[in-house]
């Protein structure tokens, strides 16, 4: 039986490191090619590195794009590659895919469905593409298709699939997000079952910013079952073997179901290129690759240690800083800072105030011990005081409260951002969602650093990760995952004493950021009309302290930043307003 081997090659692009993307295909082209890959297949704006954001807009790295895709082109030999890049040729700049095959470029496809929701700006960016592209490999149709295209019925793959398709490949820039694989996986087993077609989904991975890529790259036989995938979190070369006998066969023996009432994208013209005349053969078959499910607690974990690893390494710190308050959430930085970067790259910083209990900085020497990072200390109290005098003739006649307290974590703050000023280190923050949502942090204080590593998991989640750590090697001491969350700012002080306890409070969120449901509706499912209220009150109101918070990756269905803009000047509320 004819057998055209794919590569779909799983790497970790760096946007606008034009010249090191290059390389990066190049290495994975070679490695294809030498084990005898007919097409090798990268990701999306691999010589970018998406997203390029506004890049796009600087006539230089329009030309540097075009320059590599062309550099790329001249090295490929008898293997074909089809790789991402930014084209600039046509009516305006274009999300693009090159064909190429022995030092030359065979066709241009340009991505046809731009996303623009979510943390997507693709139509800000990209003008759509408006013709179908077929690659000949023998009597092999392989469509050429980028990301956005596959998700919705009425994109190309109808019109490309009536046209001989037997095969599709997909580029992709698909970000992380828990939960994504229950839609992805029935997605793309339905294209490829709908349309009786081998379907190769190349996804990169790394961090970008905001953003993390689980790769997971899959192949999924014409009857939409997986049939190979890729590991997450890892670059990877996934070579498969495709019987093409079966994709015709299905279709044939499916033709009822294919049928669709979603309409195709009416005139398209379909471009058909020749690959190649024949198909070699590719030698001793491959075996298939199937990297093993994730649990949810690892999954979520392994995202946030690879977004924490290329945010540091891509943008050339050396050393992180955190600040070790022996709570869970610091804790829990540390812990995937170490997994990240190693344990002689990682300082924590305890700072003990006057009313830190001795167990928290017991706790957090305990867990710098556990980890083997270092560990400084820096005890706070007389800058406190200093910044008490200063300020005793304005704050003469009031009682002590917020203000006061907040002292402590802006000192915090200062210190370790003048460690970092000093070094070069970088300062990871340890917020969470569930506080960062109801601005239960403090501005120029806990919020001050450069990546804010957990800011998109609720409290809960911040819990159940770290047990699932311990379970790997104990690291974070017990006392920290029994005791009650404080923020130890006044004697006795308790989260509870100004939140709900976060079993309530992080149900209450899920459902007005990730859902935006009213107050009506919250109640609705069953929480008290007074807390709701509150909650909602607390998040709106904290709007202009989380847009002066650093980035952190997003791994919920709906993250603060790029994926929920919302005005801060703004008087519409979820809540019902007082009657006048």
């Amino acid at each position: 039986m004819e057998r055209l081997r794919l590569a779909g090659a799983q790497i970790d692009p760096v946007v606008g490191d034009v010249d090191g993307n290059v390389d990066r295909v190049l290495d994975a082209y070679r490695r294809a090619a030498e084990r005898g890959a007919h097409l090798v297949v990268f990701p999306e704006l691999a010589i970018t590195g998406y997203p390029p954001e506004d890049l796009v807009f600087k006539p230089s790295f329009l030309a540097a794009s075009r320059d590599a895709m062309e550099r790329v082109a001249s090295r490929t030999g008898e293997a074909a590659a089809v790789f991402g890049f930014v084209d600039s040729s046509h009516a305006g700049p274009a999300n693009a895919a090159a064909l190429c095959r022995g030092g030359q470029v065979l066709a241009v496809y340009h991505k046809i469905l731009l996303p623009n929701y979510s943390v997507f700006d693709e139509e800000r960016y990209f003008v759509p593409g408006d013709e179908l592209l077929l690659a000949e490999f023998g009597d092999v149709g392989v469509a050429i298709t980028i990301c956005e295209d596959l998700w919705f019925p009425w994109g190309p793959l109808p019109s490309v699939a009536n046209a001989g398709a037997e095969v599709v490949v997909s580029l992709n820039g698909s970000p992380y997000r828990l939960g994504k694989a229950e839609r992805l996986g029935p997605m793309l087993a339905t294209r490829a079952a709908d349309h009786g077609v081998h379907l190769l989904w190349v996804n990169q991975v790394g961090g970008q910013d905001e953003l993390v890529f689980e790769g997971q790259s899959t192949y999924l036989d014409p009857q939409g079952r997986v049939r190979a995938r890729a590991a997450a979190f890892e670059e990877e070369l996934l070579l498969v073997d495709l019987p093409v006998a079966e994709g015709a066969t299905a279709r044939l023996a499916d033709r009822p179901r294919r049928t669709s009432t979603a309409e195709p994208h009416p005139g398209f013209p379909v471009r058909r290129v020749r690959v190649m005349d024949t198909v070699p053969d590719p030698g001793r078959p491959v075996a298939p690759r199937m990297a093993r499910e994730q649990g949810v607690e690892e999954e979520v974990y392994r995202a946030l240690v690879t977004a924490t690893h290329d945010y540091v390494h891509k943008n050339g710190f050396q050393r992180v800083l955190i600040g070790l308050s022996g709570g869970i959430d610091s804790s829990l930085v540390a812990a995937i800072a170490t997994d990240a970067l190693g344990r002689e790259r990682v300082t924590g910083v305890a700072m003990p105030a006057q009313h830190s209990s001795p167990d928290s900085l017991g706790d957090a020497r305990k867990l710098a011990d556990n980890l083997g990072i270092e560990l400084l200390t820096l005890p706070i109290g007389e800058p406190v005081e200093g910044f008490l005098s200063a300020l005793k003739e304005p704050f003469a006649g009031t009682e002590p409260g917020v203000a006061e307290e907040n002292i402590q974590a802006r000192v915090r703050g200062t210190l370790l951002m003048s460690i970092s000023n000093k070094f070069g280190h970088l300062v990871l923050t340890t917020g969470n969602k569930s506080e960062l949502a109801v601005g239960y942090s403090t501005l120029y204080g806990d919020m001050a650093g450069g990546f804010a590593v957990i800011r998109d998991l609720p409290k809960t989640l911040v819990y159940r990760l770290a047990r699932w750590r311990n379970e790997l090697g104990v690291v974070i001491p017990q006392a920290v995952l029994d005791k009650p969350p404080t923020a130890e700012l006044r004697p006795g002080q308790l989260d509870t004493d100004s939140l709900p306890p976060y079993e309530v409070l992080d149900p209450i969120l899920d459902r007005y950021i990730e859902d935006d449901a009213s107050a009506e509706e919250i109640v609705a499912a069953g929480f008290d009309p007074e807390t709701v209220e509150k909650v909602l009150r607390m998040v709106d109101g904290a709007e202009y302290k989380r847009r002066q918070a650093p980035p952190g990756p997003k791994v919920t269905g709906r993250s603060f930043g790029k994926d929920r803009r919302l005005p801060i000047t703004n008087r519409f509320h979820g809540f019902p307003r007082p009657a006048r």
